[in-house]
Parts: structure tokens; sequence; C-alpha cells
């Protein structure tokens, strides 16, 4: 680990948090990832060479705990690394506010769903196992399509078809997706300029905002 070679907390907490990635891994165990497969999906560019070594350093700084039980290993912060969700969330503020900026890079769909797939609130779903489709255009063709299952209060994501008929199919970019779930943008906004299309019974399509919902970050007030 490099040194800044100041005495100042700032630059101390920084020599272990400033390397690459090191806060994203804290941001995806904040928000309940415990196992690697979990903590990969949250980081999918991450390499899981790094990832692993980016747990082990802060394993060792005493920020993240990890667990050996019955054959599998997982991992949860510990009450100094707990203290980082101040930290992570004012970060997250602060990129919403002055950092709008998205470029062809930033535009992940697997990050995209997986994050879905943890921050829905499953109570707005009907009690019957409800499986919500989406069809994306400006992706590969091969991570265009995505399902996601909503059964005995559970949420899954697929890139695949699971087999059940969609109650509704939301259509869209990959871009306008992100916007809406970032909150750069209104569902109204994006069904009334065409970037959006919901395909489904009416009581379907009407609920599907309330199905998703937004990120964590969306409702940070954005600069006039």
């Amino acid at each position: 680990m490099s040194t800044y070679s100041q005495f100042c907390p700032v630059a101390k907490a920084m020599e272990l948090l400033d390397e690459r990635w090191t806060l994203l891994v804290v941001r995806e165990l904040l928000r309940g990832s415990a196992h690697f497969n979990d903590l990969r999906r949250g980081v999918p560019k991450m390499s899981p060479a790094l990832l692993s070594k980016r747990l082990k350093s802060l394993t060792r700084a005493g920020v993240v705990e990890r667990t050996d039980l019955d054959g599998r290993t997982s991992y949860s912060l510990t009450t100094c690394g707990q203290e980082l969700a101040t930290v992570v969330d004012a970060l997250g503020a602060w990129g919403v506010r002055w950092i709008s900026e998205l470029g062809d890079d930033d535009l992940d769909p697997h990050l995209l769903m997986w994050d879905i797939r943890r921050t829905i609130s499953v109570d707005a779903w009907p009690r019957a196992r409800t499986v919500l489709a989406f069809q994306l255009s400006g992706v590969d063709p091969k991570a265009a399509r995505w399902w996601l299952v909503v059964s005995e209060g559970e949420a899954d994501v697929c890139d695949f078809d699971p087999g059940y008929e969609a109650a509704a199919t939301v259509e869209t970019s990959l871009l306008t997706l992100i916007q809406l779930w970032r909150g750069d943008l209104s569902w109204s906004r994006a069904m009334l300029n065409g970037a959006l299309a919901i395909h489904g019974a009416a009581d379907a399509r009407k609920a599907v905002p309330d199905w998703l919902g937004q990120s964590r970050l969306a409702a940070v007030p954005r600069p006039a």
C-alpha cells in the first residue's frame, strides 16, 4: 500500500480507501452483498483477482470481517467499516448533484439490473409470482433482454427467459432506464416523449413505475 507520509487523518484514511475499486467494494457490502459472487455482480468490470486482493486489504485493516461456515465464505463490515456508510452516501449525493454526464462506458446493464433487483420494494408487487421483462436498445444484443421475477417476497433477475409469462414489458434504451433509475428523468416524461413504452395489461402498465421505484440516491436535490 502506498503512503502519503502525512499525519493528517484524511491522508491516512485515503491510503486505504483511494485504491481503485476499494470504496465500491465497501458500497456493495453496505448494500447487503455478503458473498464473493454477489460482490462481483455489483462490480462486474472488476477482476476476481483484484476483488480478492481488495477484500484481503480491507480485512487486514479491520474494515471487513471474513467468516467461513459450512464451506462457504461470507464477508461483512465491522463497526469500523459500517462508519463508512456516511462517507459513501455523501459521495453518492455529491456525484448526483455535480457529475451528471454519463459516457457510453458508464452504461452497464448488468450493474443496473443487479441494483434494481436488490433495491425494489417487493411489498409493492403482487403476492403471486410476477415477472417484468425488459427490452433494451443501445446495448449488445446479448445483454438486451432481462427478466425481473418477484415471488414469495424475493426478487431475482435473469438474463434468460425464466419461462413465466411477463405481466408487462418495458421497452426503452439502456440510457433512458439508467436516467429513470438515477432520478434524472421522470416516468411520465419518458413515456410522453416516446423514450419508453410499457406493454401489457392496463393495470400492470400503470403499476410498473411503483414496482420498480428508483435508486437510493434518486431523491437527492439537483442544482437549479
